[in-house]
């Protein structure tokens, strides 16, 4: 079985394609044969990320390809283990159908309301659509390290019905360098930067595994 992850936002700059590369480099770590499925035709930044990644033999090796449509995506999903939809922002009819085909739906958000509000208003139109809320999940990204605020948030998402996921990644140049190399934010010369970077990635491979065990069950 492939596992399919769509990442997914209403906005963009909230770190959607760099959840996307994240969790490219930790399935391959993990020795599952990945793909990201670079479904943002126009800007390309999981596509031209991979090329740095590959210019600067940086292991392991990442496979990305650009794809107009979701159902030229999913003919590659058997060649892998997981396969991770990184879908343009503010593209309704691609995201509902990003979302219908994955198992897990990761929304990346901010702390303050200009990003929570949209990423709820996006998640409660994929319930409208038909997606179980319990396959919908937010990821705190570009947060300021306050506790204060980070609970508000995590309180704001919870109040809306939905699953936020553990961990989260904070402004850091040392994230941007890594990306500017080809490197997933697990991959800074920092180890507690790396580290609150894994937390997060490894609460997403989680809440897949609970997801399948219930489909299992």
């Amino acid at each position: 079985m492939t596992y399919i992850v769509g990442m997914v936002s209403q906005k963009g700059g909230v770190g959607k394609s760099t959840l996307a590369r994240l969790m490219a480099r930790e399935f391959g770590a993990g020795g599952l044969s990945t793909k990201i499925a670079d479904l943002d035709t126009q800007q390309q930044t999981c596509t031209n990320w991979a090329g740095r990644r590959a210019e600067n033999g940086i292991e392991p090796e990442i496979q990305v390809q650009s794809f107009a449509t979701i159902k030229s995506a999913l003919e590659e999903a058997e060649r892998f283990d997981a396969l991770i939809l990184d879908g343009k922002p503010n593209a309704s009819e691609q995201t509902v159908e990003i979302a219908k085909v994955a198992n897990l739906v990761v929304i990346p958000t901010g702390q303050t309301i200009d990003d929570l509000h949209p990423g709820v208003v996006l998640a409660h139109s994929l319930r409208k659509k038909g997606i179980a809320a319990d396959k919908i999940a937010f990821a705190m990204f570009k947060t300021t390290g306050s506790e204060r605020e980070n609970a508000a948030a995590r309180d704001y998402i919870t109040q809306a019905g939905y699953m936020i996921l553990d961990g989260e990644v904070s402004v850091y140049t040392a994230y941007g360098s890594a990306s500017d190399q080809g490197k997933a934010i697990t991959e800074t010369s920092f180890r507690s930067l790396n580290d609150r970077a894994s937390k997060l990635a490894q609460s997403v491979i989680d809440r897949m595994v609970e997801l399948q065990e219930r489909q299992v069950a």
